[in-house]
């Protein structure tokens, strides 16, 4: 069984796509930037502060879920610049910590030109876990 995740507390998306999907015990999150979720609209800065903007959103989108950021097994990041490489690296430890998911990191193109970051995830949380992180 498929379940579409439209959390209150994320920017709402600009397409057709939702949030995040959960097939079974996994948690697919659609690539998320830095939006600002309460004015839904761009939270453009250096790499630093988009990272973080693009993060908390994955955040609280796995929340919303059940689940947290340490049931990451994936990420995908896409940079504008790959020379933001380190900076963007050093915000991503924060968050991650010792979790460290696999990962994939490229530079890309976005169709918003002044973005810097884009970034989405698997998660793996059981729906009967009751263990807490």
């Amino acid at each position: 069984m498929l379940e579409r995740i439209y959390p209150e507390t994320t920017p709402k998306p600009r397409g057709p796509y939702s949030p995040a999907v959960r097939a079974g015990d996994f948690i697919f999150v659609s690539g998320q930037g830095p939006v600002d979720p309460d004015t839904n609209e761009f939270s453009y800065g250096d790499i630093r502060h988009e990272t973080r903007v693009t993060l908390r959103n994955i955040q609280r989108i796995l929340e919303s879920a059940g689940a947290s950021l340490a049931d990451v097994v994936k990420c995908s990041v896409f940079l504008r610049d790959g020379r933001d490489f380190s900076e963007m690296n050093a915000v991503y430890q924060e968050f991650f910590g010792e979790a460290k998911p696999a990962r994939t990191t490229v530079e890309a193109k976005f169709a918003d030109p002044q973005m810097k970051i884009e970034i989405d995830c698997i998660a793996y949380r059981p729906r009967n876990s009751s263990s807490s992180h």
